[in-house]
């Protein structure tokens, strides 16, 4: 069974500055979270700091095979998923 870290790639203003400036290789963050559920608490935070609409989750569900996509966005403040799916 597929079984991985949960990530999620993401944009600030400060990656984008570095990346224009050739400090990075990437204006995106990719960043990993040991489970599900630290990524969720993390989730909030990243994306008040993300100059993105969304971000975008990708992770592994227990029993399953293959990768889930998700997709979330700040909605009057609350953490709201608008796209899910297998890739």
């Amino acid at each position: 069974m597929s079984n991985f870290k949960p990530c999620l790639t993401y944009q600030t203003r400060d990656s984008i500055n570095e990346y224009r400036s050739s400090s990075r290789k990437s204006q995106y963050i990719h960043k990993s979270f040991p489970t599900y559920a630290e990524l969720k608490k993390n989730l909030k935070a990243i994306l008040e700091e993300s100059i993105d609409d969304s971000i975008h989750v990708c992770r592994s569900k227990r029993g399953e095979w293959g990768e889930w996509n998700e997709y979330w966005s700040l909605v009057n403040g609350k953490l709201v998923k608008h796209d899910k799916g297998w890739s």
